[in-house]
């Protein structure tokens, strides 16, 4: 597949080191000579200098043969007006955009073959929002992601000293829920991953990964974890966009503070948001974060534009005694070194945007792809299509499917029936089947057991 990334920002850089990696035929577009030059020295992929939304630029990079372009400059008109101009002077199958400003997004019909022939909108910072939502959901969760339009979840939780399962087999699991349907997809520990068995014991600080059906994860999250109390009271610091649609979505079932720096956008925000208190200040000052009752905050989370800002306010608001401290931190290389320390939990916006671009990249009826371990790892959910004679999946059992190693299949969404996969379960045609990707190098073999072959027998 070729494809077009234009855009070497953060989000363009990491999707790009993950298709480079799967042989994909990129080239990424930017006017930044710099960051061109120490792309091409990690990655083996083309680059272009120039404007991304100019025809002698794109025709450079090869738009006239592409099969995709990924729009993911920091410009909603230039990431907008390179799809069109993809679309009108060289037919681009498949054209993606970023897109942030909710001045767009609240009006779909911009986005039309007849308006802007935008095929996919993707917004990171409400993939940000939605991600937010959900741990905020699901109390002492690590991870909270989405198959089958919301039947099916996917959960991270780290299992604690003296927690119900700790020190048993995994099997375990269905003598203590009678009735609940779950499955264990993968076990990280101390870093490392561990294909779980009916024999495996969880052990004490495993970072667990199950799924099962929307309405029995809080009673499987009980068995690995105690449940943390319900959430009430919430601080947000940053009132950028991410922070106002957090705001939004929250205020009306949660105590929503939120603090920014800028007294103007302090005074505007103030005005938009109704129940939400918005306070003017400092989210690393220790006096204002005393005066609001940090100790009594069940979520801090700092969402600004400065990673090292969000670190340390969420730092300090946890050594004041904020029961579970989030922070938004754009370079990855911070990621892995806050996670699982004092910060609960590090939110990675290119790795939620990554998810959503790599539906759309992925060969077969794949329709959604959420990235995990920082990207180590991934969940991908594929239709299955055709008959025994043309499907390498269809038909068959589970135990005689023949998976790529590292590769489980967690669960099976069949219209509305979710069933959890066992190895005797036989996959049908448009069955939603939710697998498991320990190592991503295996991606494409998992892509070719869900394309249609008429020449497969």
């Amino acid at each position: 597949m070729k494809i077009i990334i234009l855009g070497a920002g953060q989000v363009g850089t990491s999707v790009a080191e993950v298709l480079a990696s799967e042989a994909s035929d990129i080239t990424v577009v930017d006017v930044d000579s710099k960051k061109l030059e120490a792309l091409r020295d990690r990655l083996d992929i083309g680059t272009v200098q120039g404007e991304a939304a100019h025809p002698e630029v794109l025709a450079q990079a090869g738009a006239e043969d592409a099969d995709m372009i990924l729009a993911v400059t920091n410009s909603d008109e230039i990431n907008m007006i390179a799809c069109q101009v993809a679309y009108t002077l060289f037919h681009t199958p498949t054209k993606i955009a970023r897109v942030r400003s909710v001045g767009y997004l609240s009006h779909p019909q911009l986005f039309t073959q007849e308006a802007l022939p935008v095929d996919v909108l993707i917004s990171p910072e409400q993939l940000v929002t939605d991600y937010v939502q959900r741990l905020i959901e699901y109390p002492g969760a690590l991870q909270v992601l989405d198959f089958a339009g919301g039947k099916v979840q996917l959960v991270a939780v780290k299992a604690y000293y003296g927690g119900p399962l700790v020190g048993h087999e995994l099997k375990a699991l269905r003598e203590h829920m009678p009735g609940i349907e779950t499955r264990v997809a993968a076990i990280y520990r101390r870093g490392q991953a561990i294909v779980p068995e009916g024999n495996t014991v969880i052990e004490a600080d495993d970072e667990v990964f199950f799924i099962a059906a929307r309405r029995h994860i809080r009673v499987v999250m009980k068995e690995l974890r105690r449940l943390d109390k319900p959430v009430k009271r919430i601080i947000l610091a940053g009132g950028g966009n991410i922070g106002i649609r957090l705001a939004r979505a929250l205020e009306d079932k949660y105590q929503v503070k939120l603090i920014d720096h800028n007294p103007q956008r302090s005074q505007k925000i103030s005005e938009e948001l109704e129940k939400t208190l918005v306070l003017f200040g400092d989210a690393a000052d220790e006096e204002l974060l005393l005066d609001e009752n940090i100790n009594h905050t069940d979520v801090f989370c700092a969402v600004t534009n400065d990673d090292e800002a969000n670190i340390l306010s969420a730092m300090l608001a946890k050594r004041l005694g904020a029961k579970k401290v989030m922070a938004l931190i754009n370079r990855s290389a911070y990621v892995d070194l806050v996670q699982s320390g004092i910060i609960d939990i590090a939110i990675s916006p290119q790795q939620a945007t990554i998810g959503s671009l790599l539906t759309h990249v992925r060969r077969g009826d794949v329709t959604a792809v959420h990235s995990l371990r920082r990207g180590a790892a991934e969940a991908i959910e594929a239709v299955a299509h055709g008959d025994k004679a043309s499907s390498r999946v269809v038909g068959r059992a589970i135990e005689d499917i023949d998976l790529p190693p590292g590769t489980s299949i967690g669960a099976i969404v069949r219209g509305d029936e979710v069933m959890i996969a066992h190895h005797d379960t036989v996959i049908q045609a448009e069955d939603h089947v939710i697998l498991f990707v320990v190592d991503k190098e295996r991606i494409p073999e998992v892509e070719r057991l869900f394309q249609v072959s008429a020449t497969f027998l």
